[in-house]
């Protein structure tokens, strides 16, 4: 007969966390909320990645692209950029994000002094990037003779065959920077000279790359920003069981930071092959695995060589997986039993197996709940679809402004390599996903500095500076259906609006 767990399936709804003492090391201002991505000995090393902030975004076409990658990063977060589209867009994707970084930047629109104005504004509109640099051979380390940047020419009244060498900025009146400057002294020469960009050159004038005033700017808005050692964007990138021999060696070669595999269900042969390729042919990238629920499907991805593992079946919003198939758990209940098993494995052999909650978000206090309950980090597709950042459509439904937002195992995303019949060719029989709108919520940074302030004051009100400290510490109750209703507003005439009309 079947084995019929005695723990109840649970959501975070069903959990509150009780106070513990706060004392004056615990205010928000000295909470660290940086948390590792990558198994590590524990007490031996660190993680050879970790992120400022326990927010990643979902492997999604409707969630996760270069732009997504870009702000969330630049938050001190992690975005993986979605995988049901061909290796050369994701890769494309990834280089976009990559290239967009705080301090040297190679310049990546060049062009010679006999190119015309017509030619600048298809690179500006091409690339996006309004500074031109304009070299002997039109390469990006050919020798600097000028640029061109949005001041210097007026469409409205310049022949488009004008050629570049009418208009540029010449080099003998460019203030540039030999190669070997640092950053803060390239950043000190911008300040000292108000220009916008500095250009770095060799000792024969060949340019290395270009310092911008903005990204200086960024950064020092952005204190949490996720870097690379070479003061890139880190950017992840989701990966099937299907082409990943192909398809992960132009994402690592795309400088992609971290790779996962994006599936339902990842409690099976395909993810143990899939990951021992990658481990024996590209052992340095990190790479995580999932979805599991339970003790044995964590053991069995770690077993096989899985740097992280995502916890979660069917908590998703948009997701209909136990609704069609019966399969799953509560996403409270799968966190604990994940994590417990993920502790016994730390205990067994010293490594650490970091733990990443997917789904069953709905409040921010989720997320504390998620990461007292062991997980290291929270993926969040809902959340960030309705921020200006994400890839889809902001529209007017019913009066009010929302943004689309799909499944993966919908009709819509057509995404045969997570599902399918396995025939063939490949094809859906069914969906496990729905499409959907949610209410547009502007800006991704406003809101997660606004999500990361309640978690870090729930840490505080907890006793805790740090999320191991909070695992540590953390204390929870189960509540009733009462309970919750008592939780909110109750039992008063909540007011429509306080503006005036």
């Amino acid at each position: 007969m079947a084995k019929i767990f005695s723990e109840v399936s649970r959501t975070f709804s069903e959990y509150l966390l009780i106070p513990n003492l706060t004392t004056s090391e615990n205010t928000p201002d000295q909470v660290d909320m940086s948390t590792p991505v990558c198994k590590y000995r524990k007490g031996q090393e660190e993680s050879k990645l970790k992120i400022n902030i326990p927010m990643v975004s979902a492997i999604m076409q409707a969630v996760s692209d270069s732009g997504m990658a870009v702000a969330l990063a630049r938050c001190g977060g992690l975005s993986f950029v979605y995988q049901s589209q061909s290796i050369a867009s994701q890769c494309d994707m990834v280089r976009k994000a990559k290239k967009y970084k705080a301090g040297l930047v190679t310049s990546d629109s060049n062009l010679t002094p006999d190119n015309s104005l017509e030619d600048v504004l298809e690179a500006v509109t091409r690339s996006g990037h309004r500074t031109i640099a304009v070299t002997h051979d039109g390469s990006p380390n050919g020798v600097l003779l000028g640029l061109v940047t949005s001041r210097d020419y007026r469409v409205s009244r310049m022949d488009p065959s004008t050629k570049i060498s009418e208009f540029m900025t010449p080099f003998d009146h460019l203030v540039y920077a030999r190669e070997g400057t640092t950053l803060k002294e390239a950043n000190d020469i911008i300040w000292e000279h108000k220009i916008n960009q500095l250009p770095i050159v060799d000792e024969d004038n060949r340019l290395v790359g270009l310092v911008f005033r903005k990204d200086y700017e960024f950064h020092k808005e952005n204190p949490l920003e996720l870097l690379d050692d070479k003061k890139r964007l880190i950017v992840g990138a989701g990966i099937n069981t299907r082409d990943y021999k192909e398809r992960v060696p132009a994402l690592i070669d795309a400088n992609a930071d971290v790779l996962c595999i994006d599936s339902s269900d990842g409690f099976s042969s395909w993810q143990k092959e899939t990951l021992e390729w990658i481990k024996s042919n590209h052992p340095d990238i990190p790479v995580g695995a999932g979805n599991v629920v339970d003790a044995e499907g964590f053991r069995f991805l770690v077993n096989a060589g899985a740097d992280f593992i995502k916890v979660g079946i069917g908590g998703g919003s948009i997701c209909i997986t136990r609704e069609q198939k019966g399969i799953g758990c509560g996403q409270a209940s799968a966190v604990l039993a994940v994590s417990a098993e993920r502790d016994k494995y730390f205990k067994e052999t010293g490594i650490y197996v970091p733990i990443c909650s997917d789904g069953g978000i709905v409040h921010d206090y989720h997320i504390t709940l998620a990461l007292a309950m062991g997980a290291d980090f929270v993926m969040l597709g809902r959340y960030f679809a309705r921020f200006d950042e994400s890839p889809t459509r902001r529209m007017l439904v019913g009066g009010n402004y929302v943004k689309e937002y799909w499944g993966e195992g919908s009709n819509r995303a057509r995404n045969w390599q997570r599902y399918d019949d396995g025939g063939q060719g490949g094809k859906m029989v069914f969906e496990e996903g729905v499409d959907s709108y949610v209410p547009y919520a502007g800006s991704l940074k406003d809101n997660v500095d606004g999500s990361m302030a309640k978690v870090r004051s729930t840490m505080c009100s907890c006793g805790a500076s740090n999320i191991q400290e909070l695992q540590e510490k953390a204390r929870l109750v189960v509540v009733s259906s009462t309970s919750i209703v008592e939780g909110g507003a109750h039992d008063v005439i909540a007011k429509e609006s306080d503006r005036p009309r």
